[in-house]
């Protein structure tokens, strides 16, 4: 058996950019930091990785993160890894390594943003939220790598 499922907590680097699909299908796509801090067995200095990871969400669950994701926002996403590739204008081979978001949470809102009525119930705590999940199958051979934005 074979399993293709990542989790990811971090904080988007840009706003999502949303697109669609000839078949009129939303896609959104974002940046997401994660960080791992450790200490050095040597030194007992603290070190800090950042890994950036690129987004992409299809269907509701795109129109959602456009909507209310921004940049600097902490969300849980929950998906598979996928790698595209495709020529470029030179012949040579590109590739790409995305995640496809299934599940996403909303974390609490970055410190300076006033909560307004209307968001304060989309940005409590990851473990206060519901997740949203939409369970959409988009057929492979509909997706061009040119229709999933950059």
């Amino acid at each position: 058996m074979n399993l293709n499922k990542v989790f990811l907590i971090g904080n988007l680097t840009r706003d999502p950019e949303s697109r669609a699909l000839p078949s009129g299908q939303a896609v959104s796509n974002f940046g997401l930091a994660t960080n791992r801090i450790w200490s050095d067995s040597n030194t007992k200095e603290k070190k800090q990785q950042v890994e950036f990871h690129n987004i992409v969400a299809f269907g509701k669950l795109a129109d959602i993160c456009n909507q209310y994701l921004k940049k600097g926002a902490m969300a849980m996403i929950e998906g598979r890894i996928q790698t595209r590739s495709w020529q470029d204008q030179n012949g040579g081979t590109k590739y790409r390594t995305e995640i496809i978001a299934e599940k996403m949470q909303m974390g609490p809102k970055p410190s300076g943003q006033g909560a307004t009525k209307e968001t304060s119930e989309h940005n409590a705590p990851i473990e206060q939220l519901e997740e949203i999940q939409i369970e959409e199958d988009v057929p492979v051979d509909e997706i061009k790598s040119e229709d999933i934005p950059f």
